[in-house]
């Protein structure tokens, strides 16, 4: 069993530290239960993202759709924002250093954007609990002012994609979270 615990910087994203078994042949960890995560649905697709240190990725967020984040080796920098109007914690910025420094899993519910900078190459692993909506993927300039003196790299390898996300200010509010998430 994982220890784990709501993190109480934005609602509803739930920090994991899975437990490590450990003997002469080398370690076991579960790094994933669907009853770990109470705004969890089942997760339908699981992929792989191999990054080179010094890359930026996001800030990216869903209006219908959870991720769970595990980085399996290296070490990032990952940066939370709580999007959803009606949650306690809008506009509540997450940092969090995840990998072999912090060993921990990560559910990002909908309405909270997401992003992360790789302080060494990583080979993060999702787990999303739908499948890919192009309508779906939405995302916020990674240098916004909002986020500008919360990344820790200083020049950044960014996505074509990330580099055009809107600011955002000048995100059409209907593209924005509203009401209630969905459980």
């Amino acid at each position: 069993m994982a220890n784990h615990e709501l993190n109480d910087l934005i609602d509803d994203v739930v920090i994991i530290q899975p437990e490590v078994h450990a003997d002469a042949r080398g370690k076991f960890q579960e790094t994933y239960r669907r009853s770990w995560f109470p705004l969890g649905r089942e997760m339908v697709q699981g992929s792989r993202s191999d990054k080179i240190a010094g890359s930026l990725v996001g800030l990216h967020y869903h209006l219908h759709q959870a991720d769970y984040w595990y980085i399996v080796d290296g070490t990032a920098q990952v940066v939370l924002y709580d999007l959803r109007p009606e949650s306690p914690t809008h506009d509540t910025v997450m940092d969090i250093e995840m990998g072999e420094t912090n060993p921990i899993g990560v559910f990002i519910p909908p309405g909270v954007a997401h992003g992360f900078a790789t302080l060494t190459d990583i080979t993060l692993t999702y787990l999303v609990d739908g499948y890919y909506n192009p309508s779906d993927e939405l995302g916020i300039r990674w240098d916004d002012p909002r986020f500008r003196n919360v990344w820790r790299l200083v020049d950044p390898v960014v996505s074509q994609r990330d580099q055009t996300n809107p600011n955002l200010s000048d995100i059409d509010p209907g593209l924005l979270p509203h009401g209630r998430p969905r459980t």
